[in-house]
């Protein structure tokens, strides 16, 4: 299976998730924002950091790249995108997913060890995970609180596309502590912690169980890689 890796002038964490990707057993395709053309991939992930220098608003420049419309395309005929940080906020400026982030309610940046609850399963990168399942990613981000309408958060809650929730502290500000969203679909996934930065024992949150809690995040990668494989 093919992953690919969007870089944006500013990405920060594409060769991480190049190596997430890896370790889960996928080869990482590097992709450029300039470009109209996803080399065959199977599967996407935009990555996280600070595209065009987070001017206008994060992920704003970036959601009109060259690329992107490969990638909303692509996305709408189902394939796996998953936008991580940053990448969660390229795709609401998009509208893959619904809802916004905005600066986190204290004005300061983060940087912790997050515990998140795994809400939804059933999402292309969520499959390798049980629900209510407490798992810890690291989380870094400045502009990190998601809002949506009344309506819209009702829906989101309702139809279960509320992938992740805050646990013990809601470190942005973020409406019913949601961390991370999907489409209608599954197959597109935003969240603000950074899987790709929790695939290696030792290499990531320092816990109790770091031999297992430091590779919360590879899931999202074999998730993905099953889902593809088995064609669901």
């Amino acid at each position: 299976m093919r992953i690919g890796v969007v870089t944006f002038p500013g990405s920060l964490d594409d060769r991480d998730a190049q190596r997430a990707i890896r370790l889960a057993g996928a080869e990482p395709v590097a992709l450029w924002h300039g470009d109209h053309d996803l080399a065959g991939v199977d599967a996407l992930v935009l990555p996280g950091g600070f595209s065009y220098g987070d001017y206008l608003r994060c992920g704003a420049i970036a959601s009109l790249s060259p690329i992107m419309t490969e990638v909303v395309d692509a996305a709408g005929k189902g394939m796996p995108v998953l936008g991580i940080c940053n990448g969660f906020q390229m795709l609401a400026e998009a509208h893959l997913v619904d809802g916004g982030l905005i600066r986190n309610e204290r004005g300061t940046f983060v940087c912790r060890d997050q515990k998140l609850r795994v809400e939804n399963t059933s999402t292309a990168w969520t499959s390798g995970f049980t629900a209510g399942q407490e798992i810890t990613i690291p989380l870094k981000n400045g502009e990190g609180g998601f809002v949506a309408s009344r309506e819209t958060l009702a829906r989101l809650e309702g139809e279960g596309q509320v992938v992740f929730r805050y646990l013990q502290t809601n470190p942005n500000g973020s409406l019913n502590d949601i961390a991370g969203v999907s489409n209608a679909r599954g197959n597109v996934v935003g969240l603000m912690p950074h899987p790709e930065h929790a695939v290696e024992p030792g290499f990531g949150p320092d816990t109790a169980a770091a031999m297992r809690s430091g590779v919360d995040g590879l899931a999202f990668f074999t998730s993905v890689i099953e889902r593809t494989l088995v064609g669901a």
